[in-house]
């Protein structure tokens, strides 16, 4: 019986190791460019192409899960990865190789798919996503990993805002629209975007120590956790003010104040940091705080623009 049950907690831990690998939930920062720029279509057009809308989900999905797997591997490389996540894919099978011939299955299909919606609508679209992977590769991949020398936080807010938000935006419109929106995706991916950086941001806050034995100068590294935490409440009103402020010009519906729908994961997040930023067992969820904060905001904010059509269609 004792055999059993050690058994059992044994594939219970390793099934929990496993979902913590997975990461579902962070796949809502790689499908919110999309929905941000479904949600503004339908707004302004009544209309977007719900083929391109499926697909680029598809792809993005698919490319943020190369980008995770590749990151594992680089991290594998470094070290920093040996002791503090034992939920690395690499260090859960032991097998880089089949982790790289994935990673590398993943980027193909989701370029394939962004080829496909590239040649029906506009070939910048797959220009824009080879330079959102290009930034995402950057960030961890030798010989630059700049992520390493601090700069993650900005090269997530450029992929994950302007560039990805613009490619989408081209892909679900129709094809007679040739120039890359280029205002329309800076100002509806910023936002959002500094919510995504947010939980890149606050995923460092529980590995100071570890970061900084193994030359990774992420922010929090460089700014201290006590600093660092100081910011969070920053990034929060920046976020809600670039959202809010369109509204106040008379731009955007004031049903895009539904993007408040995160503020409550927002003020859980602020204090919990502020309790506990400097003691790594107590905040390792505070990432996950940001995601939801990001999730439910980003959310938000797409229903909030796509409201009026259901009004004008009323």
């Amino acid at each position: 019986m004792p055999e059993q049950q050690a058994v059992a907690s044994r594939y219970a831990a390793r099934r929990h190791l496993w979902k913590a690998a997975i990461k579902w939930p962070m796949y809502s920062v790689a499908v919110m460019p999309v929905l941000l720029a479904a949600g503004w279509l339908l707004g302004v057009h009544g209309t977007v192409r719900w083929s391109h809308l499926v697909g680029f989900l598809l792809a993005a999905i698919l490319l943020l899960l190369w980008e995770n797997l590749c990151n594992d591997l680089f991290d594998a490389e470094t070290g920093v990865d040996t002791i503090e996540k034992p939920h690395s894919v690499v260090n859960l099978t032991g097998r880089p190789d089949r982790v790289a011939q994935l990673s590398i299955g993943c980027l193909f299909l989701g370029l394939a798919l962004i080829g496909w919606l590239a040649w029906c609508s506009r070939l910048a679209v797959l220009a824009l996503v080879l330079l959102c992977c290009g930034l995402g590769y950057v960030y961890q991949g030798p010989p630059f990993r700049f992520g390493y020398r601090g700069f993650g936080e900005p090269l997530c807010w450029l992929a994950f805002g302007p560039c990805a938000t613009a490619a989408a935006l081209l892909a679900l419109q129709p094809k007679t629209v040739s120039l890359i929106p280029t205002g329309t995706a800076w100002l509806l991916g910023a936002g959002p975007a500094l919510a995504t950086t947010l939980v890149l941001f606050c995923s460092h806050f529980h590995q100071v120590t570890e970061d900084a034995a193994h030359g990774k100068r992420s922010p929090v590294v460089q700014l201290g956790t006590a600093r660092s935490a100081a910011l969070v409440p920053w990034f929060i009103a920046i976020t809600l003010a670039l959202e809010w402020v369109p509204v106040l010009h008379g731009e955007w519906p004031p049903s895009v104040l539904l993007s408040g729908l995160g503020l409550p994961s927002a003020v859980a997040l602020i204090r919990l940091l502020q309790r506990c930023h400097d003691q790594p067992e107590r905040i390792r969820s505070c990432k996950f705080l940001a995601l939801r904060f990001q999730g439910w905001n980003g959310l938000g904010l797409s229903l909030g623009l796509a409201l009026p059509v259901l009004w004008r269609g009323g």
